[in-house]
């Protein structure tokens, strides 16, 4: 039981840090805001708003899909991309438990050099 636990810790700890990875990035971040902004973005709306090449888009869009955070509709010739409903929430959980845990008084045990 005890090994099945650690497994899914080791999960959900891979899942936090694949979430994270993929918002580390200024250009994604933009991408991102943008999507919550306006829903059902179009891939070259998005080069345009962003301001990077098609490509480089299109591989930051790639690493935010392949994460979980955002989806893309393809409608010929098009693909329309929006945020994946509660795909960040376990990295909000996360973020939420830290912050709430960093208003507590430190409580570091140092060993005694007596």
């Amino acid at each position: 039981m005890l090994l099945e636990t650690s497994i899914a810790d080791q999960i959900d700890d891979d899942r936090l840090a694949a979430l994270a990875k993929a918002l580390a990035h200024p250009a994604r971040l933009k991408i991102l805001t943008l999507l919550a902004r306006t829903p059902g973005c179009i891939g070259g709306d998005i080069v345009q708003a962003v301001g990077l090449a098609q490509s480089t888009v299109s591989e930051h869009l790639r690493i935010l899909k392949a994460a979980g955070v955002i989806e893309g509709q393809i409608d010929p010739p098009r693909v329309c991309y929006a945020l994946a409903p509660g795909a960040l929430a376990p990295l909000v959980e996360l973020i939420g438990a830290l912050e709430a845990a960093s208003g507590e008084p430190a409580r570091c045990v140092t060993p005694d050099n007596t």
